[in-house]
């Protein structure tokens, strides 16, 4: 696996309880609407009443795809460049310290762009005898990446993903993962099974 920056902005504990979620696969006794459920993939929603936010859960399993893999890719800013056709902009640059990502998303007329500024981190982690990948990210507020007119600045992005091998050698090697994403509601969802293959609930 290629070695990934620390962002900075997260803790060991943020880490560990991706962790433990994952272990259970459990939606926490709230009202879940089920989205999606097919090729072994399952997508939940969940509306915050409160704020308005809705918030996604995705549990599922990827053939023929190490997790060590995945987690490159999902990491590799570059390479998403290239297979993502919705990307305007995509690059990394520090910060006050930390590694700070813009992203900004095309959408259809006649809607407006939305971007992305967050920090994002990678680790491997040992739980309970089996290596699990884990990927955080979360919306910061940095001056220099001002919002821009014409493009809807999204400022609530949050996002948990935890990958893991089945354990089981073989012609095939089985990715089991648990995706958890927050974003604001008003803004326009694609999802379907080429998206949800790298990045489970495209925006």
């Amino acid at each position: 696996m290629m070695a990934h920056s620390a962002a900075g902005g997260f803790l060991e504990e943020q880490f560990r309880a991706v962790c433990a979620e994952f272990q259970k696969h459990e939606l926490g006794g709230a009202d879940w609407e089920l989205l999606v459920d097919t090729l072994g993939i399952k997508v939940f929603r969940l509306r915050n009443q409160q704020s308005g936010l809705y918030e996604y859960k995705v549990f599922g399993v990827l053939e023929d795809c190490p997790p060590d893999v995945l987690a490159d890719v999902y990491m590799d800013l570059n390479y998403r460049k290239q297979w993502d056709s919705y990307v305007k902009e995509l690059y990394e640059e520090e910060c006050d310290g930390k590694n700070v990502v813009y992203w900004e998303v095309n959408y259809p007329f006649p809607m407006s762009n939305r971007d992305y500024v967050y920090i994002r981190d990678c680790r491997e982690l040992d739980w309970e005898g089996q290596k699990v990948y884990v990927v955080l990210a979360k919306s910061v507020e940095v001056p220099q990446f001002p919002e821009k007119s014409g493009v809807v600045r999204v400022k609530q992005y949050k996002q948990s993903l935890a990958l893991v091998s089945d354990g089981k050698k073989g012609s095939r090697d089985l990715c089991i993962f648990a995706f958890r994403y927050i974003f604001c509601p008003s803004l326009w969802i694609h999802v379907n099974i080429c998206s949800i293959s790298w990045d489970l609930v495209y925006i």
